[in-house]
């Protein structure tokens, strides 16, 4: 597997982002905070990493929640995933939202999404007047009767 350099400045208290297993395709983020962070049910806050980066052009970050955050809390990242462009130098920052009924405490360097850098390809539009036929169509959501 090739392994991409990425350059990124941290100004958290914490270690960069890191690879939990061998095989993780992403990388936790923590929360930077001065003070704790409650989440009351349905309240959406947006936290703070501590990290910049610079990705190479044609590559984007994507942010996406902790399974087992959301499982056992109900902890989730509202916009997911999230996009990081290759062009954005501001501070990484995670919006949460608790889609549980109770309160919940985020507290500085607790794990609260994870980060997986992937390749993108750029699209150049082709105006066209009808499309190829498939077996599929214009059959949307739930089309199949599959549950």
């Amino acid at each position: 597997m090739e392994t991409l350099n990425v350059k990124i400045i941290n100004q958290s208290k914490h270690n960069l982002p890191a690879y939990e297993t061998v095989h993780a395709a992403g990388m936790d983020l923590r929360a930077n905070l001065d003070a704790h962070v409650t989440i009351k049910p349905l309240e959406r806050v947006i936290i703070p990493t501590g990290l910049f980066i610079e990705l190479p052009e044609g590559y984007e970050a994507q942010v996406r929640p902790r399974s087992g955050l959301a499982a056992k809390t109900g902890i989730t990242v509202l916009n997911t995933p999230g996009t990081i462009d290759a062009d954005y130098r501001g501070e990484i920052k995670i919006i949460l939202v608790n889609l549980s009924d109770a309160e919940y405490v985020i507290k500085d360097g607790e794990r609260i999404a994870q980060m997986i850098v992937s390749k993108h390809e750029r699209v150049q539009w082709q105006l066209t007047s009808e499309l190829q036929e498939t077996e599929r169509g214009e059959g949307g959501f739930g089309h199949t009767g599959k549950h």
